[in-house]
């Protein structure tokens, strides 16, 4: 059974930072691409940032390029994301991914695996 385990979520004000992790069991992440997710009160899920199996390419939404910074440790079986500058609109509830591929994706279908999710809330 594969599980994906979010943490490093909480509350922070407006300028600060966070670093969240996703550690997997059940798969051996090595060989797949890792997304992170978004979603806000009220608005649907968006895509986030995606690094591909080896990390070596990353790719990110407009806005969070320059602020968020997605890194994988495959000897760890975990993947993370470095989120600087954080401003109120990033608060939401992020989900970690795994897709069935290496190659990144933002295509939330192109992800079989997703973590229970944790919160994100930057005060102004």
């Amino acid at each position: 059974q594969v599980q994906l385990v979010e943490s490093g979520g909480g509350l922070v004000q407006a300028g600060g930072s966070l670093r969240l992790s996703c550690a997997a069991s059940g798969r051996t992440l090595s060989s797949y691409s890792m997304g992170w997710f978004r979603q806000a009160p009220g608005k649907e899920r968006e895509f986030v940032s995606a690094i591909n199996w080896s990390g070596s390419i990353t790719d990110y939404a407009d806005s969070v390029k320059g602020r968020f910074t997605s890194s994988r440790d495959n000897a760890k079986n975990t993947v993370y994301l470095q989120m600087k500058s954080l401003k109120p609109e990033d608060t939401a509830v992020y989900y970690c991914a795994s897709s069935n591929w290496g190659l990144i994706t933002r295509t939330s279908e192109h992800y079989n695996y997703w973590g229970q999710g944790t919160q994100v809330t930057v005060s102004s």
